[in-house]
């Protein structure tokens, strides 16, 4: 497309908020027009803009700005007090440059006049200002008013009026300031909105009317031009919300989407319990299952009875008994004939787990098998075999479970622990693999035992049903934090070997390091021989990372577990699945450069036996971030909670891939903001498909194109 949007013309006689006449309403073609192809956007303006992830027209337009300046009306030089911030329209008499006593610093002076009086405007190091602007042109300027002879403006936005573009964009009203980088200025791409703001009309509407009626906001195009040019804050809100309702819709609709393709299209084992392995199980319990176990195990036990495959969250804090009501539900699956798999991020948890679940299957007859990429060849093949022909009833495994070659007899429950490291797309994946040789889905139950945010926003955006188990086990008492700087390093020493000498064990957990797992492994290496020729010269200091082969980690674990070693020295291996009852202290090292919910998962394993817990976080944070994290860490034990402090720092992370945290793939919507809106869009959402399952209607049709875009890695991996 070579041909040059013209943005000049009056447009039905509308003009925008700061009085510029707005473009003709252009064919639809020109939203996905190159922003290269507007008139009055400079070639190295549109290279900048492509490089910063905008291209076309519509990127440009749905790109919002994060905040606004609130910038009052216009004043004269006569009237504006010293001290004032006011915007001044005003007349170039003459403009110079003037050295300052900082070396390399240089002011621009430009003398001007409103007709009511003279003002000096001042601006610091912007040379270019002899280039662009001279005596004769004229000025809107924002600025403070100073004292002198003529009084002085320090600059802080200006514009020349009759330059193209909107006057008084800069500089008054409400000011949009855009995320934009070192090459591309926030005015920049202000400029370069206002190019384009006649063609908001342009916009594709989504959201039929009876959904725009029903949620009470406006059209799409209006929505862009009250979020780029608000007249007031209400505006600007009403705008951001109708894009957030639709971001919502487009996301809730997907999911949707999804899991009614996986009921309709693959059906699940009927699993209706007999009794036959749960109940003997629960008489050897030497405690009876909480209130709260009794309720998400009745929530499991209805999906497993309904054929449709169940996709169901169980979370809890640490410690909350996830395990045991995962463990009844693969009783009910066995008692009816079919296998139960449990799948697992790292060898250390599988290997633990297998220790729980044959102590707590053994005395019934059954023994998990263990699957992981490690295991000798001719052990595997044994052990497939064994999944084929259905002797295996429990099988325990990383990912190797995803495997090709890996087949059950019949498959029908899968349960996922730390789910938090699967995102939309590998989900799918699993829910692909999870069948049996009849072709039936497997119901799949994921576990988490501290949300992280990229869980929280999961949960709430309505992709899984939802178990949750609150409390403790009966007897479970807070862990004790403390938060020590290095000044204090050694008096926390002096407290650890207190603790060792009336027999207890620590946990040592080495930082993060940035260059990858090799240096990590150095890192805790050398931190074990530091320990043990210096603090604890006088315990047993053992070791034990993720680089150890399977067999030396296991015997590490095993050493520590039964009281041959004091100190464990370890990389974030130990983060889930350890439980060494007699370990009471656990110390971090570089705690502030864990997330909030890792960090609680380590907290996590000590405090599990008859003595009281107790976690020293080693830190001297450089960020305001990781201040918040430690003292949030600090001053509260609830799981839940943290989780939603750490949302609120580290951001929602990826929506469909594997990012645990950082900036979200969602473009306005924000969880700790906007539960209100997400509530609206999953009710809305749940009515469309029921009234338009494959939304085909004409009134849909590109809200299916929005979001066959939006799920399209998920798509393409359903299809392949």
């Amino acid at each position: 497309m070579t041909a040059t949007i013209l943005a000049t013309q009056s447009f039905a006689g509308v003009n925008g908020p700061h009085g510029a006449p707005l473009a003709p309403r252009p064919d639809p073609q020109w939203w996905s027009a190159p922003i290269a192809s507007v008139q009055g956007i400079r070639p190295a303006d549109a290279e900048r803009l492509s490089a910063h992830g905008l291209v076309t027209v519509g990127d440009l337009l749905t790109y919002i700005p994060f905040r606004f300046e609130r910038y009052g009306g216009r004043a004269a030089i006569a009237t504006a007090a010293i001290g004032d911030e006011v915007t001044i329209a005003a007349t170039v008499v003459s403009i110079r440059m003037a050295p300052t006593r900082r070396r390399g610093l240089v002011t621009i002076r430009a003398l001007v006049s409103d007709g009511t009086g003279n003002l000096e405007a001042v601006w610091f190091n912007q040379r270019h200002l002899l280039r662009t602007v001279s005596a004769g042109d004229q000025l809107m300027l924002r600025g403070t008013i100073g004292q002198g002879a003529p009084r002085t403006m320090t600059v802080r936005a200006h514009e020349i009026s009759g330059k193209g573009g909107s006057q008084g964009l800069h500089t008054t009203g409400l000011v949009p300031v855009y995320a934009g980088s070192e090459a591309l200025s926030s005015t920049r791409i202000r400029e370069a909105v206002d190019r384009v703001r006649g063609y908001a009309t342009t916009a594709p509407e989504l959201l039929p009317a009876w959904i725009r009626e029903r949620l009470s906001i406006m059209r799409y195009s209006d929505a862009l031009m009250s979020v780029h040019f608000p007249r007031t804050m209400r505006e600007a809100t009403q705008g951001r919300r109708r894009l957030v309702l639709q971001e919502l819709i487009e996301l809730q609709l997907g999911l949707l989407m999804l899991r009614r393709q996986e009921s309709d299209e693959r059906p699940a084992p009927v699993i209706r319990g007999t009794g036959a392995l749960s109940d003997p199980l629960r008489a050897g319990l030497p405690f009876s299952l909480t209130v709260h176990q009794e309720r998400v195990l009745g929530e499991i036990r209805r999906d497993l009875r309904t054929g449709r495959p169940m996709r169901r969250l169980l979370q809890g804090d640490v410690g909350c008994g996830k395990t045991l009501v995962a463990a009844l539900a693969m009783c009910d699956a066995l008692e009816c004939g079919v296998q139960a798999a449990l799948l697992v991020p790292t060898e250390t948890l599988a290997e633990q787990h297998i220790q729980t679940l044959d102590a707590l299957f053994g005395p019934v007859g059954i023994t998990p098998v263990l699957l992981t990429g490690k295991i000798p060849a001719a052990e595997r093949e044994r052990r497939l075999m064994a999944l084929r022909t259905g002797t295996a009833e429990i099988v325990v495994g990383t990912q190797a479970l995803l495997s090709e070659g890996v087949d059950f007899h019949e498959l029908g429950l899968v349960i996922v622990d730390e789910q938090h490291r699967f995102g939309v797309t590998q989900r799918h994946a699993l829910s692909e693999r999870a069948r049996d040789a009849s072709g039936k889905a497997a119901h799949l139950l994921y576990m988490s035992a501290t949300p992280i945010p990229r869980t929280l926003a999961l949960t709430a955006y309505g992709e899984l049903a939802v178990s949750t188990i609150r409390g403790r086990p009966a007897g479970r008492v807070p862990v004790e934090t403390r938060w020590v700087r290095e000044d204090q390093r050694d008096e926390a020493y002096t407290d650890v070997r207190a603790e060792l000498r009336a027999g207890a064990q620590a946990y040592v957990i080495c930082p993060l390091v940035e260059e990858g797992s090799a240096a990590e492994v150095k890192a805790a290496t050398a931190e074990a021989e530091r320990l043990q020729s210096g603090p604890f010269a006088e315990y047993a200091v053992g070791l034990v990372h993720g680089a150890m082969k399977s067999d030396a980690k296991r015997a590490a674990m095993a050493a520590f577990g039964r009281g041959e070693i004091d100190v464990l020295v370890a990389t974030t291996v130990i983060e889930v699945g350890i439980d060494v009852p007699n370990a009471s202290v656990i110390l971090i090292e570089g705690a502030d450069r864990f997330g909030l919910a890792q960090l609680h998962q380590l907290r996590g394993r000590v405090g599990r036996g008859q003595r009281p817990g107790w976690c020293v976080a080693f830190a001297d944070p450089a960020t305001e971030d990781g201040v918040r994290r430690l003292e949030a860490f600090t001053q509260t034990s609830d799981g839940f909670r943290l989780a939603e402090i750490d949302l609120q720092i580290r951001g929602e992370g990826s929506m469909m891939g594997v990012r645990q945290a950082g900036p979200t793939d969602l473009r306005y919507a924000r969880l700790t903001r906007d539960r209100r809106e997400l509530a609206q869009a999953r009710h809305i959402a749940r009515r469309v498909i029921r009234e338009d399952p494959e939304l085909a209607t004409a009134q849909h049709r590109l809200l299916r194109r929005a979001v066959d875009e939006r799920f399209a890695s998920v798509t393409r991996l359903l299809e392949a």
